[in-house]
């Protein structure tokens, strides 16, 4: 449902608005979740420059097919939100000082054989259904290493890694049109009980046989119906770790 807030002001949706993806994300996994990075997206906002009360600029629509995460990024994500966030983390105002997000004992329980998964709650945030740049989702299962590109990121305090696709007749794609301000998506950016996880000797004991796959590939898209007058696009993704039982 829509919570109801201005998705422009940082605090409030870091304060109010990270606890409502958690319970979302919580209750469609039945495991412990908690939000911990977002960003606004918005091809006009990005030309303009927009900047967001007390946050980041607004990014544009990511026209790349590619994962949020890589085998050795998942992880490490997880050991890097049991410390005390940095540089550019968007939890420094609500944590105090040497507090972390999750403990170091929830990540030995998943390196000792536990289950972890990064979620994102990908939403429309503004009134007019999504026209421009929608969002198209690989079907994970459809998808193997030799399609994987690994590139960096380099941020202020840390370097993240990524995936690209390479092209593939085997991917099957879909989209949701028109997503509304009330609706949201779930995509799942790792989970290490998924058999890719699995392979490569990463944490999961791969226990959970429901696990569709480790991460989902997805991009924006031209679609050649949208009108030329059509509203530009504005959505948020806020990024969730999740711990299972």
């Amino acid at each position: 449902d829509d919570p109801g807030l201005d998705f422009f002001d940082h605090l409030a949706v870091i304060s109010n608005y990270y606890p409502h993806c958690a319970a979302l994300v919580s209750a469609h996994t039945g495991a412990r979740a908690y939000a911990f990075d977002h960003n606004i997206r918005s091809a006009s906002g990005k030309q303009s420059q927009r900047r967001i009360e007390g946050g980041q600029q607004v990014q544009g629509p990511a026209h790349l097919v590619h994962g949020d995460y890589t085998l050795s990024s998942g992880p490490e994500r997880l050991r890097a939100l049991s410390k005390p966030p940095s540089g550019n983390d968007t939890l420094r105002p609500l944590l105090a000082e040497n507090e972390s997000l999750i403990s170091p004992a929830d990540v030995e329980q998943v390196e000792a054989g536990g289950r972890f998964a990064i979620i994102n709650v990908w939403r429309n945030i503004v009134e007019d259904p999504v026209a421009t740049h929608p969002m198209s989702f690989c079907d994970g299962q459809t998808v193997e290493p030799e399609d994987w590109v690994v590139f960096e990121i380099h941020y202020q305090d840390r370097i993240g890694e990524n995936y690209f696709a390479k092209h593939s007749d085997q991917h099957r794609w879909y989209y949701y049109p028109a997503a509304t301000r009330d609706e949201a998506l779930l995509i799942k950016q790792w989970d290490s009980a998924g058999p890719l996880a699995q392979s490569s000797g990463t944490e999961g004991d791969g226990s959970d046989t429901d696990a569709a796959c480790t991460f989902s590939f997805h991009s924006a898209f031209e679609d050649p119906a949208t009108p030329p007058d059509a509203p530009d696009r504005w959505s948020m993704e806020v990024r969730c770790i999740v711990l299972y039982p």
